[in-house]
């Protein structure tokens, strides 16, 4: 008798750690792409606000010397992140390759003007710094004006701080509602063996020898949720960046290893927690409680 039922509950027991591991790795799969989505909204509007250009416009009485040491200045500078020096010629024949045209066939002369061409590190790339930048560049003479697209960069910074928010308010969101789902599906694999723990501390049992074994299953648990809810993500990326031509460098490698790092920590974590009060709550019962609940 005693072989036919440990014959049952060996699939008994194995369909609920398939069950909640299953329901662990969905809850930690949502976790995860909230913050992945967090994470590459943070590079796509650094790489935006990283190619918006800051132009210097020369006098014509500039030379050489001057735009060097204007570049100088630049390129030694903590908020330069690229700087290029393009001469009136160069203006002039980008000018022909973009708009087809030539303006110095019909004026007699060429009527562009040298430039440098900044790229800005995402963290300046704002108006206030912008502002500071030309206060600083009033030092330096023959600087004619300095062009920087403003509007765009306010509207480029006011959308990602607005969708940051969003994603953040949702991440904590689907935190609690994780640490709630995880609790329960804890709580559900170790109602059959209530009994049990009740008889291991009948027998003198510590609480923490009684508690080890189901805390290093439900981590096990954890970690295999975990893993699945990884492949799950890596395989939405692969979709979309096939079937929709996303950029493969629009996720970093660096955002790829802190979320899945986010992912494993909590599926490790959150299922040795909730293991841990799980078996508590049935170590505080008497052996009549068990029986109504």
């Amino acid at each position: 008798m005693s072989k036919d039922n440990s014959k049952v509950s060996k699939p008994i027991s194995l369909k609920i750690h398939l069950t909640s591991t299953i329901s662990m790795s969905m809850v930690l799969f949502l976790v995860g792409l909230v913050f992945l989505l967090l994470f590459v909204a943070h590079d796509m509007s650094t790489y935006v606000r990283e190619n918006i250009n800051l132009s210097i416009i020369l006098d014509d009485e500039s030379n050489s010397a001057d735009a060097q040491r204007i570049e100088s200045y630049l390129k030694n500078s903590p908020y330069a992140k690229t700087v290029e020096y393009i001469s009136k010629e160069d203006a002039l024949k980008d000018h022909i390759a973009n708009l087809g045209d030539n303006p110095k066939e019909f004026l007699g002369y060429n009527p562009l003007k040298a430039s440098i061409e900044v790229k800005l590190h995402a963290q300046y790339a704002n108006n206030e710094s912008v502002n500071l930048i030309q206060t600083k560049l009033k030092a330096f003479e023959h600087i004619n004006r300095v062009v920087y697209q403003k509007d765009m960069v306010s509207l480029v910074n006011d959308n990602v701080r607005k969708v940051s928010f969003i994603l953040l308010a949702l991440a904590i969101i689907l935190l609690f509602v994780s640490v709630a789902l995880i609790n329960i599906t804890i709580r559900l694999s170790l109602y059959s063996d209530r009994f049990l723990i009740n008889t291991m501390k009948l027998v003198g049992a510590t609480p923490w020898f009684i508690r080890r074994p189901y805390i290093g299953s439900s981590m096990l648990n954890g970690l295999a949720a975990s893993m699945i809810s990884i492949i799950l993500l890596s395989a939405v990326v692969y979709f979309v960046h096939y079937e929709f031509g996303m950029p493969g460098s629009i996720i970093q490698p660096l955002t790829a290893v802190i979320v899945s790092s986010i992912v494993i920590i909590l599926g490790i974590s959150l299922t040795a927690i909730s293991s841990y009060f799980s078996v508590g709550r049935y170590l505080k019962m008497n052996i009549n409680d068990m029986y109504s609940i």
